[in-house]
Parts: C-alpha cells; sequence; structure tokens
C-alpha cells in the first residue's frame, strides 16, 4: 500500500480521496445532502473521489464520483439521525468496507464524515492514510443529548474527539462553535469553517397550493425537516397553542418526518384540540423547497439542542420570509437581530414572536429581505465552492 501524501505536491495535484459518510444515501436531508454537495465539488474540481456509504438509500449516479455501499443487513432500514442501534451495527460494516477499499484503491486522503473520524484514525495507524476531518457536529453533545446517562462517561468522549482533531490533517467545521472548539483542542491545526447552504438555486414551481387545500386563510406559519427530539417541535406546538389566545387566525404548517414520527404527532395534536389549526403533512421534494417555503408568512426554527446549525436556515434565509428561531448557538452563529426574530426557548416567548411577526407585515418584509442578502453574499454554492477549493490548497501546500 503506498503511503504517498498529498501536502507537499504542487497545487494542480489530482488527489485520490476516500469519503467516509455514515448515512443512508442519497436522502433528502441535512447530512446526505452536505456529503453529495461536497463529493460533487471535490470531483468537479478534479480530484478522484470514491465516496462510501450505508446501504440505504437512493441509487444517484454523481459525475465524477465512484460510489460504495457495504453489504446489505437485513432490517437494517429507516435509519434516522443521530445515535441509534441500527447506526452503530451500519458503522461497523462501512468501516469493514473502508478497510477493504483502502487495500484496493490507492488512496492518499481519507475525508471522514462525522463519527467515521474514528475509523480514519485506525485507516491512518494501519495504513499509514491522512485524513480530514469532517465536523458536523459535536459528537461527545450529541450522545449525551440522546443518552443522559452518558454524561458520566463526557469526559472519555471529549478526549477522544480531541485526538481525532489532533491527529487529523485539518478539519472542516460547518459551523463557528465547532470550529472554536477545534482550535480550543487544536490551536495550529489547519482548521476552516464552511458552513452550509442554500438550497434553493435550483427549485422547481409545484402544483400543491396549501392554503388551497388545507383551507388556510390566515398568517401561515411554517417548519420544515425532521421530528427529532432536538428540532424542539413540542416547544413549537406549545408556542403555537400559547399564540392562538392572541390570534385564532394563524396556522402551523410542519413539512417533513417519517411515518412513525408522523403518527404520535397527528395523535398528539388531535388530543390537544389543534388537528384544524396543525398540519403534519409529510416529506416534499428537496427541489420543490422554494416553492413550499414562498407560501409561508413565517418560517420558523424552534431547535433546542445541538450547537450545529441546521441546514434549514440557509434556505428559510433564501427565501425571503421572516424567521423565528430559538436565541441558542445552534442559531445565533449564523442569525442576529437583522435577518432573523429570536426569541429564547419558551413556549411563552414563541408566542410572542409568532404574534408579533403575524402582526406587522413590514417587519416581515424587513427582515427577510436583510436575510435573502446575507445568504447570497456568505452562503451560496458559489462561495461554498471557493471555500472547499481553498482548504484542499493550504492542505497541498
Amino acid at each position: 500500500m503506498s503511503t504517498t501524501t498529498i501536502f507537499r505536491e504542487p497545487a494542480a495535484i489530482v488527489v485520490n480521496i476516500l469519503i467516509l459518510a455514515p448515512q443512508p444515501f442519497y436522502q433528502d436531508r441535512g447530512t446526505p445532502i452536505a456529503v453529495k454537495l461536497l463529493a460533487q465539488t471535490l470531483g468537479a474540481q478534479g480530484h478522484d473521489v470514491h465516496l462510501l456509504v450505508f446501504a440505504e438509500g437512493e441509487e444517484i449516479v454523481l459525475p465524477h464520483v465512484t460510489i460504495h455501499r457495504h453489504r446489505p443487513l437485513p432490517g437494517m432500514t429507516g435509519i434516522k439521525p443521530g445515535l441509534s442501534v441500527k447506526k452503530l451495527i451500519c458503522d461497523f460494516f462501512l468501516f469493514l468496507k473502508a478497510l477493504q477499499l483502502v487495500r484496493q484503491y490507492d488512496f492518499q486522503l481519507v475525508h471522514a464524515v462525522e463519527e467515521s473520524v474514528f475509523m480514519a484514525m485506525v485507516i491512518k495507524r494501519l495504513f499509514k492514510i491522512p485524513y480530514v476531518y469532517d465536523m458536523d457536529s459535536c459528537l461527545s453533545l450529541q450522545m449525551i443529548d440522546k443518552l443522559p446517562s452518558l454524561g458520566l462517561a463526557r469526559r472519555a468522549m471529549q478526549w477522544l474527539e480531541e485526538a481525532a482533531i489532533v491527529q487529523s490533517q485539518g478539519v472542516l467545521a460547518v459551523c463557528r462553535s465547532l470550529e472554536d472548539m477545534a482550535r480550543q483542542y487544536a490551536p495550529a491545526q489547519l482548521i476552516a469553517r464552511i458552513e452550509d447552504i442554500t438550497l434553493l438555486a435550483n427549485d422547481k414551481e409545484g402544483k400543491e397550493d396549501l392554503r388551497q387545500e388545507l383551507g388556510i386563510d390566515g398568517p401561515l406559519l411554517m417548519y420544515v425537516g425532521n421530528l427529532e427530539k432536538y428540532q424542539g417541535i413540542d416547544l413549537l406546538l406549545a408556542g403555537f397553542e400559547e399564540a392562538l389566545a392572541g390570534n385564532n387566525d394563524l396556522r402551523l404548517v410542519l413539512i417533513g418526518g417519517n411515518n412513525k414520527d408522523l403518527q404520535g404527532y397527528r395523535q398528539q395534536i388531535s388530543r390537544q384540540g389543534l388537528a384544524d389549526q396543525v398540519f403534519f403533512c409529510g416529506p416534499r421534494p428537496v427541489n420543490l423547497l422554494g416553492y413550499y417555503l414562498g407560501q409561508a408568512d413565517i418560517l420558523v426554527s424552534p431547535r433546542t439542542q445541538g450547537n450545529n446549525t441546521p441546514m434549514k436556515i440557509y434556505s428559510y434565509l433564501d427565501s425571503g420570509k421572516p424567521v423565528l428561531a430559538t436565541n441558542l448557538p445552534t442559531h445565533t452563529q449564523v442569525l442576529d437581530d437583522t435577518i432573523a426574530y429570536l426569541v429564547r426557548p419558551t413556549a411563552a416567548e414563541m408566542a410572542a414572536g409568532m404574534i408579533a411577526l403575524a402582526d406587522n407585515r413590514l417587519l416581515r418584509e424587513e427582515i427577510g429581505a436583510q436575510a435573502r442578502r446575507r445568504v447570497h453574499e456568505e452562503y451560496s454554492l458559489p462561495a461554498f465552492q471557493r471555500k472547499v477549493a481553498a482548504f484542499y490548497h493550504r492542505l497541498q501546500g
């Protein structure tokens, strides 16, 4: 196996890269979308890209990218975001497939997404292949949020996370808080921040008029995304129920979620007597995202956990609609009071924000216009491509 590195070669060298992405692929949700964008960008910039993902997911073709999967496993479908037994099982088989691939191909670099960085650490030790840590979340915080009983092991997990950063050839952080964390662990390390981007560039026009089909006449609030606990859906529902007391014309539409979560929440709003005001519509195609966002008056992001910025925020901003979001680091590292309406993560504050925006059209238009300008300047596809190219150029320097 070759131990050639890429770091003293001319900047124009074609790098043979293995991207480890422990996710169902392809699916229209956060990390798989980001992985697709990364692989496409590296391939278009001339690198020889191999992408290793879970067996589950839609078969797609990406120019200049070879997609590999671990072998299908019985019952290993419906893998949700975050920590789960299914995901850990698939991680193990993904690692076995990675070992097979590094023996088969002359990779010069492993680009490790999320927890696959620990696989990359082993590969580096066994095959002397350097790795980049693509840091989409704080793994120790994510695990403790999911399983609070792991709090006693937090220090050990943080030690592992620090080791992954220190031993890497460089770190790509998806947001400011993760960049700060990486710099705290390794001040001299090559670290760059490359945020997610708006997904509205190639949106198509749809035919579904939500107002007409759902009988909505008043202000329409919209949430887009999965329905996992960290997204704060319970907080959103509690705030919306309070807001109805101040404006009974409000309506809330939620797009996204899997069948199990949808069934649970539909039963919940029925028990709360909100079935005529709250609509869980299920998933819609990502290429219609702009069409659906354009039907809303207010876009909401009630996330309560985590420190990475939700990918949907960038598309929210690009829509020109006002964003109501919790005043937490997950949002405030990108959002401020000029481009969003930020509230404390309480039902009362959420309700007050909903009413304030619903009652003030000029405020909605001002916030939306400022947000669209910001996203075009900082969170567009060309900006993402420039940042990736600059990072890899520095990596090779």
